[in-house]
């Protein structure tokens, strides 16, 4: 059974890591690493794994070329690492985040639960099905836009648990710019 695929393309050579599960379908990931992973059910064989493959090469390629080009377009945030904030920063940074939430909160006229700032190292935030929201500090070191974004985002989580047209129509509804924050977003790298 394979565990990893050797795909070529010209020159290059594209290794698929192979993730047997009891899943039903078959699902190609590209990360923003650049890793791409194949999870497929248990009792799909090789030969059906590599015509699937195969049918997704393009797909593929074009997918990593795409993360590339953004990893040459992205900035990383101009944050400290969390470690050398002195209590005073820290305590700075949820106060004002937990400003932005309280006042789109309001208009938006959801209730949450506890606030936390952590460093996170691949989300801006998130929020629980208790209410509870987190934020990564990094947030405060970008351009006060995409902080408000963030906190309506997961704000709109309050009523919708998901990333369905309902949820970013709530977005909408009180962020009409989302979608230039959200694309302006996604070029941001975070600090290490």
């Amino acid at each position: 059974m394979i565990t990893e695929y050797r795909m070529k393309n010209n020159e290059q050579e594209i290794l698929i890591q192979v993730k047997r599960s009891s899943r039903k379908s078959i699902g190609l990931e590209v990360k923003q690493t650049g890793e791409v992973l194949a999870r497929i059910p248990l009792g799909l064989s090789d030969r059906e794994l590599k015509g699937f493959i195969q049918n997704h090469q393009k797909w593929i390629i074009n997918k990593l070329a795409m993360i590339r080009q953004q990893s040459m377009n992205n900035t990383t945030v101009a944050a400290p690492p969390l470690q050398e904030l002195t209590a005073k920063e820290i305590k700075n940074i949820k106060d004002k985040i937990v400003g932005r939430v309280q006042y789109y909160g309001k208009i938006m006229g959801v209730t949450w639960g506890r606030i936390t700032i952590r460093n996170q190292k691949t989300r801006w935030g998130s929020c629980s099905a208790k209410g509870n929201l987190n934020f990564n500090y990094q947030l405060c070191y970008l351009q006060p836009e995409l902080l408000d974004y963030v906190v309506v985002h997961e704000l709109a989580h309050r009523r919708h648990m998901n990333h369905s047209p309902e949820f970013w129509r709530e977005v909408e509804c009180y962020y009409p710019n989302y979608k230039e924050c959200r694309k302006r977003l996604k070029m941001v790298r975070m600090a290490e």
